[in-house]
């Protein structure tokens, strides 16, 4: 292959583009005025102006008369002929990008800014013609919906009422958002789901970018032992061998904390070295929070959300894709969903931005007296795969453990623990009542039976007993 893309190398490029139109429209999408000669540029900018304002190719002549170069014609090329010019083209395309972006690279470090070089790079090696023609929608069904289904789609996220509304559960490469108001449980909703995820063997990370790590750990601590903090603090032996217990039989799970007005990169960098240096894989990446981060690909004030926020969730959907990890991070609403019931797109922090780049999102409703009430809310404001969108799922809230389940869903971890549901229905089968026909009713009553409980109580036996002979 020719690595030495001279004029007349490129003038070659030029001239088998005017002798076929097709040609030309297959490699518009890379071709680039800037990657050729400078004896040659105003040539093929003038060949790119002209076909994108007229929708054809010029002349020869009009390209002499314009620029002064003759371009000469070659007869009798085959397709082999073009074969050869394509994949020379797209070479020479990716070359000339990546020279001139290790160039502006250069210029970017030496003024300290490092955050645009990755990008620049990175597109610069990505370019390349169009291949692949996408999917034949009739060549093969089956193999085109188990493809969806079986790539990555459709994790539980732990609770089947939420399951059911997203028809399944979240998919990889998406990026999914918990909003709430500041103190709603947007941290508590992911590490619920965090913890979901583990305790179906996958593995994953926790970017907290507000909380410490420590308080991040403790609070899955509370949630996975079945203990509050402050009993926690009382029986950390307790604590560490269930924790201990229930690591053996779950995924691997790593709480990172980066400081507020970190990017993309950050991150990035972070699940690189931490893959090297562990060997271990990734399946899903929780980041506490959206708006916290800065973006990469344009330098924006963090007081402008709507823009800030708009690459920032375009870069984080665009991350989860690339890794194909599941994704989800939390949004802050605004002061204008204090006292709504009802979310919407308005109530979100910043705008709409970063929900026309979601594929779900979802608002979480509860207030101190809920929580006290065992009561969780969230509803669904956007889902790209489901027909959920305005739909409520309620969840039941353990305020000790800091534990959210789905209604009557067990949540033994081992331990003893269970459901409040469970609790009722234990309660329930050690207790009866039965009709106890009464002796001899009292004057001025007119009462046929009443109602005794047997109770199971040794305690309460014996004051009934006590009673009874009093009255005799």
């Amino acid at each position: 292959m020719t690595k030495d893309y001279n004029a007349d190398i490129q003038k070659l490029f030029l001239e088998m583009m005017m002798e076929d139109a097709s040609t030309y429209v297959r490699i518009q999408n890379i071709f680039d005025s800037e990657n050729f000669d400078r004896s040659l540029r105003a040539t093929a900018e003038f060949i790119k102006t002209h076909s994108d304002d007229h929708r054809t190719l010029p002349t020869r002549d009009q390209i002499q008369a314009v620029t002064g170069v003759e371009l000469r014609s070659i007869p009798d090329l085959d397709k082999g002929h073009y074969d050869w010019f394509l994949e020379e083209f797209e070479s020479f395309s990716r070359r000339q990008a990546l020279e001139r972006a290790i160039l502006k690279a250069a210029d970017l470090i030496e003024n300290g800014d490092y955050d645009p070089v990755e990008k620049l790079i990175k597109d610069a090696v990505h370019i390349s013609l169009t291949r692949d023609m996408g999917t034949d929608y009739f060549a093969d069904p089956a193999a085109r919906i188990n493809k969806y289904f079986n790539s990555g789609g459709q994790v539980s996220t732990g609770w089947p009422s939420v399951d059911k509304l997203l028809y399944g559960g979240f998919s990889r490469g998406e990026l999914n958002i918990f909003a709430g108001g500041s103190g709603s449980g947007k941290s508590l909703v992911m590490m619920n789901i965090a913890l979901n995820w583990l305790q179906q063997g996958l593995n994953g990370v926790y970017i907290t970018l507000e909380l410490s790590e420590e308080l991040t750990s403790l609070r899955t601590d509370a949630m996975l032992a079945s203990m509050s903090t402050k009993d926690i603090r009382k029986d950390i032996d307790t604590t560490t061998l269930k924790v201990k217990m229930v690591g053996k039989k779950s995924g691997t799970y790593q709480v990172k904390g980066l400081p507020a007005q970190s990017n993309i990169n950050d991150i990035r960098a972070y699940l690189k070295e931490y893959q090297i240096q562990t060997g271990r894989t990734v399946d899903f990446i929780m980041i506490d929070y959206l708006d916290l981060l800065m973006p990469v690909s344009a330098k924006v004030s963090p007081n402008d959300l709507f823009v800030k926020d708009k690459y920032v969730s375009e870069e984080l959907r665009n991350l989860a894709k690339e890794l194909g990890m599941l994704m989800v991070t939390a949004s802050q609403l605004n002061r204008s969903a204090v006292e709504e019931v009802e979310f919407d797109h308005s109530h979100i922090s910043g705008g709409i931005s970063k929900i026309n780049t979601a594929d779900n999102v979802f608002g979480i409703f509860t207030s101190r007296a809920m929580k006290e009430r065992g009561r969780y809310q969230i509803q669904c404001m956007k889902s790209r795969s489901s027909t959920g969108v305005g739909m409520k799922v309620d969840l039941e809230y353990n305020i000790e453990t800091m534990r959210i389940t789905d209604p009557g869903l067990e949540t033994d971890n081992g331990f003893g623990h269970q459901s409040s549901k469970g609790i009722m229905d234990q309660i329930k089968s050690t207790s009866s009542v039965s009709p106890m026909i009464a002796a001899k009713p009292r004057a001025g009553f007119n009462i046929e039976s009443k109602v005794a409980g047997n109770v199971d109580s040794t305690k309460l036996k014996q004051m009934l007993a006590g009673l009874k002979s009093k009255a005799e």
